[in-house]
């Protein structure tokens, strides 16, 4: 039995933002068709050591392939010089449950999923045109965020905002001379909210950084850093000002990100959320005027995991990229 050893290098070449937003989109989709087996999330805290692990997985029913992926954020790497992020995703067969693929993507693909999901939801949420896009974060995320919404809905400019200054710059530099943008970074996060289109929160927060009173008519706010029930990044009475909140999956928001705060602080109530695939299938509308103020809530789902795999591992053997595993049933 042959398994398909993918490391990142080969990943890269099989998928980028525009493969992944395709991919993602089609995973929503079958997750608003109810046509996904999706367990719930293991974490994993090990403060000792500054790191948190995530497992995720999911089966969207006609596959071939089941995935089930492992990303770890260690926060204490640089030190060590290594990155923060690491991760693997294992592929199986569908039909017998034997390994088909091992994808080590050192977290690429949880990082271009994420992106994915962020474009998507600008895509059905925010309004037509994007003057001015903020960023909150200055990290890798932040950076496949933009470069996955310059793939769609290209803004005219952008302002990030760091806890470190040096690294806001940083981030400036860098984004803006990759994606032929003006990208300006500002002292505080206020600035960075204020008279932007749409926001990107992308940070490990565990206070909010984005207050209510800076949220102004027309805004979309997208929310990615609160993966775990501890992590906040936006006030309650953000989600109790919106016209439409909407969740990457409910039932995984109530348990952990933003909504888990403001459904538990009695701001906001779970039966008026809907979910990003819902919308994306049309069975729920999204942004209806331009005044709106909307929020999407992304807290990772194992089917955007699944869909990329699918795609890469598909591909993969179609162009005879990566090595065989040879590996014996008894």
């Amino acid at each position: 039995m042959g398994i398909l050893v993918l490391g990142e290098p080969d990943l890269r070449r099989l998928a980028g933002p525009a493969e992944a937003l395709r991919a993602v989109h089609a995973g929503f989709l079958a997750l608003a068709d109810r046509r996904v087996v999706l367990p719930g999330v293991l974490h994993l805290d090990l403060p000792h050591a500054r790191g948190e692990v995530h497992v995720k997985g999911a089966h969207i029913l006609g596959s071939p392939f089941f995935s089930i992926k492992e990303a770890g954020g260690f926060w204490g790497n640089p030190e060590r010089g290594l990155p923060v992020g690491s991760g693997l995703v294992l592929v199986f067969d569908a039909q017998t449950g034997l390994p088909r693929a091992i994808l080590l993507d050192n977290g690429y693909l949880t990082e271009l999923r994420t992106g994915a999901a962020g474009a998507l939801a600008a895509l059905l949420l925010a309004r037509a045109e994007l003057r001015v896009v903020g960023i909150l974060g200055a990290g890798s995320q932040a950076r496949y965020q933009l470069e996955a919404l310059c793939q769609s809905r290209r803004p005219a400019r952008a302002r990030v905002w760091s806890r470190r200054r040096e690294a806001a710059e940083a981030y400036a530099r860098e984004m803006g001379a990759r994606l032929d943008l003006p990208v300006e970074a500002v002292g505080t996060a206020r600035e960075a909210v204020e008279g932007s289109d749409l926001v990107v929160t992308t940070t490990t927060a565990r206070e909010p950084v984005v207050r209510a009173e800076w949220v102004k008519p027309g805004l979309h706010l997208t929310a990615v850093g609160a993966d775990s029930p501890e992590k906040q990044e936006l006030e309650s009475e953000v989600l109790a000002r919106a016209d439409l909140v909407v969740a990457d999956h409910l039932d995984q928001c109530l348990r952990l990100g933003e909504i888990h705060h403001a459904v538990a602080a009695g701001r906001l109530q779970a039966a008026d959320v809907h979910e990003l695939g819902e919308v994306a299938a049309g069975l729920k509308p999204g942004r209806t005027s331009d005044d709106q103020i909307t929020v999407a809530d992304l807290t990772g789902v194992g089917v955007q995991d699944a869909a990329l795999a699918d795609l890469v591992v598909a591909e993969a053997e179609r162009r005879g990229l990566g090595r065989v595993l040879e590996a014996s049933l008894g």
